[in-house]
């Protein structure tokens, strides 16, 4: 998986590209962890993202849990596979996608 990150003031956008699978779910976690502490605004693009796994719904349930105690996340650019497991999952409902 691929990850870039552009921080704009308060306000960081990653892209992921790729699978966010166990294998890679800790790399995404530990970006995220190295570089929400000044943000308030998170958005996910994950438009080149081809598979969603259970390890990387975790991730993304960590990120919202921690932005919506100081800011606020946005999903963008959800593909149709990502987009159902999000529907089946209930993070449709969780998470604030664009």
């Amino acid at each position: 998986m691929t990850i870039t990150k552009e921080l704009n003031g308060t306000e960081l956008k990653i892209a992921l590209e790729g699978r966010l699978d166990t294998m890679t779910a800790p790399e995404l976690e530990a970006e995220l962890n190295q570089n929400l502490e000044n943000v308030e605004t998170l958005i996910l693009d994950l438009s080149k993202l081809d598979y969603i796994s259970s390890a990387g719904l975790r991730v993304l349930l960590a990120a919202h849990k921690r932005m919506s105690a100081k800011g606020r996340m946005k999903v963008l650019h959800v593909n149709e596979s990502i987009s159902e497991v999000f529907d089946v999952t209930g993070f449709s409902d969780i998470l604030m996608i664009e």
